[in-house]
């Protein structure tokens, strides 16, 4: 008879059981050991062991074992397992998180419109909600400042068919940007806003692979200022396109960005009927 020896060691030296989690492409975790950080691109099998290799920001590629308690998921440790080839597939996703519609053709335009404003507001838009706004029906155009929206809605002259749903930077209480926007939101009009600066700031900074936005004196250009205390070169497109690149889905923004985009959507798609 096969004679039984308990586990005499304290519960509270016990290691503690961790989730196992599918190491999926995309998925991005962080190496215990080295502290490489980057993202899944693919799970292997061999003599030694499963493998998994990481792609970092950068694009350097490292290989490592996928040993118990090996990763950091979102600052949490992890098991990483080799996806099952069995396991049913999810769904796909757009960026937004909706799920996709294969084959899905865009819909014929809408009258309503969405404004957003500034060039790198509606690159972000596109980028993160452009599969669901095709789908829609809903164009996105941009708007270079705000002084000019009183006049853009004269001109679009909303109605119940033809809703007019506009995003705004900076969107705070007593500022010029409130003003402007209490004069024109009514019935068919919708005005809303981030609280950021800049659209930058509404990219996780974890997203970025830094601790936080810097903060930028007063009277200095304030993305000068970031591309200067992140030590990038001073070159604000080029600082941009970096930013946009490491913007993978929604859960690279920030919710007081991602509230407002879909809460535009939400209104411009509305018929009113009950």
């Amino acid at each position: 008879m096969r004679s039984y020896s308990p586990d005499l060691t304290p519960p509270w030296k016990r290691p503690s059981a961790v989730p196992e989690v599918s190491a999926e492409v995309d998925l991005v975790v962080e190496e215990v050991g080295t502290g490489f950080c980057g993202a899944v691109i693919r799970t292997e099998k061999t003599a030694q062991g499963p493998t998994v290799t990481l792609e970092d920001r950068f694009g350097k590629r490292r290989v490592f074992p996928m040993e118990p308690r090996g990763f950091l998921l979102e600052g949490k440790v992890v098991t990483l397992v080799r996806p099952s080839a069995a396991a049913p597939a999810r769904p796909a996703r757009t960026a937004s998180g909706s799920i996709a519609v294969p084959g899905a053709r865009a819909r014929v335009a809408r009258a309503g419109r969405i404004y957003v404003e500034g060039r790198h507001d509606a690159e972000l838009v596109e980028k993160v909600w452009g599969d669901d706004l095709r789908i829609e029906g809903v164009v996105v155009e941009y708007l270079e400042g705000i002084d000019d929206l009183p006049a853009i809605v004269a001109d679009f002259a909303p109605g119940p068919d033809a809703r007019l749903g506009v995003l705004v930077d900076h969107l705070v209480p007593g500022s010029k940007e409130s003003r402007l926007a209490a004069a024109v939101t009514g019935e068919h009009v919708l005005v809303v806003g981030h609280p950021y600066i800049d659209v930058w700031e509404a990219v996780k900074p974890s997203s970025l692979g830094i601790e936080a936005w810097p903060r930028v004196p007063r009277g200095q250009d304030w993305k000068t200022g970031v591309c200067r205390a992140l030590g990038w070169p001073e070159n604000t497109g080029a600082a941009w396109q970096h930013i946009l690149s490491r913007v993978r889905s929604y859960k690279d923004l920030e919710p007081e960005l991602l509230g407002r985009v879909e809460e535009l959507i939400d209104f411009v798609t509305d018929s009113g009927e009950a």
